[in-house]
């Protein structure tokens, strides 16, 4: 079979080609997603401030929720939670 070889070769370079450009899709998702927790931080942290402690509570739990079922990590601390620990 002529080029059987070759063209295995240049499928398997195809799939990693196509293996990275997903790679990098995952890293902005990612990059994006952590930016977003970030920004709940923030959010929370101005609420508790705000003295709206039932609002940063909702959000802490969403936050909590969003690391534990879609990215798989444990909890960790909020503002809301540094707050009410230093008093």
């Amino acid at each position: 079979m002529a080029g059987g070889p070759e063209r295995d070769h240049s499928h398997e370079a195809e799939l990693e080609e196509q293996i990275v450009e997903l790679m990098e899709e995952v890293d902005r998702y990612r990059t994006a997603c952590e930016d977003t927790l970030q920004q709940l931080d923030w959010c929370i942290g101005y609420f508790t401030g705000c003295n709206k402690r039932g609002v940063a509570r909702a959000l802490s739990a969403n936050r909590s929720a969003i690391r534990r079922h879609l990215l798989g990590r444990p909890e960790m601390a909020t503002p809301e939670t540094h707050q009410e620990t230093a008093s």
